[in-house]
């Protein structure tokens, strides 16, 4: 089930409300435990079992790694096995069928497949449980006694499946106590419909383009309709989880939690430096405090600090997906950091025009190394954009003009509300009975798209 569907908003959403809003105070962890796991299993029915099991496992090692250093011992051996049971976990599920094609391509075997589904949201709990193990171990908190308060933690349905990655410190206090106030219910609403709206008006709407892209194929594209179409993709990614993201903190807020934020206007920067530190910023987080620091951050030689960042990324690229083409983009964007850092990044940044033109090229060659799986495929597409002749090129005329004069105007309404300006007026004016009527709209707008059968994927499932 994904937030941006009938049966959510119309079914499960309202029965969890009211029986959330009716539990007594001290026992709603307990509701939102309760209807967390009944989100999953309506997605997962078996795999709801494994993230129990997950649940369980971290909450009895972190007692243990707390035990151990109220007695003068360090803890580290229930901190390697808890790291290493959630990693092994994550590998058997989502990373052994890769693993095995590598080995069968390097040493000729025939070892087969294992056939197995990637457990929705594994990757995104994976890492809470890692760090809230590893926070206990440096002693940045106790761990929860209470394994209902931790598995509310672990569990809690509207960052689950896709985040935001969560740190316990950040929700803590709101496990124990949040008192919901109707200015924060208010502004979780409305977070919530723009989130909505903007999964379903602007990511599956401008998600067309990249398809009838690729129903054309890359022969019978030219440069400029290669452009259009990875602008295109680009543009749904950014949509499809900003707007998720921003559901989950809307949903946060209406329960009385406050959510870290995910995504700061990433399109805007004028450097893929800048843009790291705004596109899905809790898991460069993740990475900087648990991986890029222990490894020693750059407080070592230039050497060991570049081996460090190239470990970062390459973790980052292979966290999103066990094919080639994650890793791939991943040290893509290690290169690109590198090559800024050392050579270029004052002069782009300082610049008025030169560093939004800049990114106006990466952003869509990176979305592109980034879509496309097949190594084959990729490679063709990047000679079209690159304007390197192919072999078997059919007629390409009039295809850009037919797909731009189609979508034009999505890319126009993408570009705008991918600044500040949406939010920020919406945030500037949401008592205003015109703001309140525009989002009431769009709400219905979004359902009207959803009961019409409207295309509706979502993209970070599969990661």
């Amino acid at each position: 089930m994904v937030f941006s569907s009938v049966e959510f908003i119309f079914r499960f959403l309202p029965i969890f409300l009211i029986s959330y809003f009716v539990t007594p105070k001290s026992y709603r962890n307990v509701t939102l435990l309760a209807g967390s796991l009944v989100f999953y299993a309506l997605g997962e029915p078996l795999y709801v079992l494994l993230m129990m099991f997950s649940i369980v496992i971290n909450h009895i090692l972190a007692l243990k790694i707390h035990e151990e250093q109220s007695q003068g011992g360090r803890g580290k051996k229930f901190l390697v096995a808890a790291v290493c049971y959630d990693f092994l976990v994550l590998f058997i599920f989502k990373y052994l069928n890769f693993a095995t094609s590598i080995i069968n391509g390097i040493a000729g075997t025939d070892i087969g497949e294992v056939d197995l589904t990637l457990p929705l949201g594994i990757s995104f709990y994976t890492f809470q449980v890692v760090s809230y193990v590893a926070d206990v171990y440096m002693g940045r908190y106790y761990p929860d006694r209470n394994i209902i308060s931790f598995a509310t933690y672990v569990s809690m349905f509207p960052q689950l499946i896709a985040g935001p990655i969560v740190n316990y410190s950040e929700v803590a206090e709101s496990l124990r106590y949040r008192k919901t106030r109707f200015p924060e219910v208010e502004w979780g609403v409305t977070l919530f419909i723009v989130g909505f709206s903007y999964k379903v008006l602007l990511a599956n709407k401008i998600a067309s383009l990249w398809n009838e892209v690729q129903t054309v194929g890359v022969y019978g594209i030219d440069t400029f309709t290669a452009w259009l179409g990875s602008w295109g993709f680009s543009m749904q990614i950014y949509f499809d989880f900003f707007g998720y993201s921003l559901m989950a903190i809307g949903l946060g807020r209406i329960m009385g939690f406050k959510i870290p934020s995910n995504f700061y206007n990433p399109y805007t920067v004028k450097s893929a430096t800048t843009f790291w530190r705004r596109w899905h910023i809790t898991l460069g987080r993740w990475f900087k405090e648990y991986v890029y620091i222990p490894l020693g951050g750059n407080r070592c030689s230039k050497f060991r600090n570049l081996f460090n960042l190239f470990v970062v990324w390459f973790l980052t690229g292979l966290w999103h997906g066990a094919n080639w083409n994650f890793i791939i983009w991943g040290l893509f964007y290690f290169v690109i950091l590198m090559l800024e850092k050392n050579f270029y990044l004052d002069k782009i940044e300082n610049s008025k025009y030169i560093g939004h033109i800049y990114m106006l090229f990466l952003i869509p060659i990176s979305w592109t190394i980034f879509n496309i799986t097949d190594l084959g495929d990729l490679i063709l597409y990047l000679k079209r954009m690159f304007f390197i002749p192919l072999e078997g090129t059919v007629d390409t005329s009039g295809v850009f003009f037919r797909l731009f004069g189609r979508y034009w105007w999505m890319l126009l309404i993408c570009g705008v509300c991918a600044t500040k300006y949406p939010i920020k007026i919406i945030k500037a004016a949401r008592n205003t009975m015109t703001v309140k009527l525009i989002l009431l709209a769009l709400f219905w707008l979004s359902v009207y798209q959803l009961l019409m059968g409207a295309n509706n994927p979502f993209l970070y499932f599969r990661f």
